[in-house]
């Protein structure tokens, strides 16, 4: 059974950091993309950051330069690593894996930064 597991959000001031984990229970954990998605009240679920099997990344342009995304296949986790977060940052972060034809999701980790 496969099972994303995200954790590191919390309540933090503007300009301060934050690392989310998600730790994945799957099978050829490498062999699937990553991505961190973000849902904040009353908006869609919007893509923040993704890395593919083959370690190429993108990034919206909200947090391009802010945000890294990484993966750590020997340990079957992927990391967002958020610098000076901004109070429209706030949002349930969501860890995705994906390989064609399917898609897993977590259970989705709050953060919220306050000005």
């Amino acid at each position: 059974q496969v099972r994303l597991v995200e954790s590191g959000g919390g309540s933090v001031q503007a300009g301060e950091s934050l690392t989310l984990s998600c730790a994945a229970s799957i099978s050829f954990f490498s062999s699937y993309n990553m991505g961190w998605y973000r849902q904040a009240p009353g908006k869609q679920r919007i893509l923040v950051a993704r890395i593919t099997s083959g370690g190429s990344t993108n990034y919206a342009d909200s947090v391009k330069g802010r945000f890294t995304i990484s993966r750590d296949n020997a340990k079957n986790t992927v990391y967002l690593q958020m610098n000076s977060l901004k109070p429209e940052d706030t949002a349930l972060y969501y860890c995705n894996a994906d390989r064609f034809p399917v898609a897993y999701w977590g259970q989705g980790t709050q953060v919220t930064v306050s000005s």
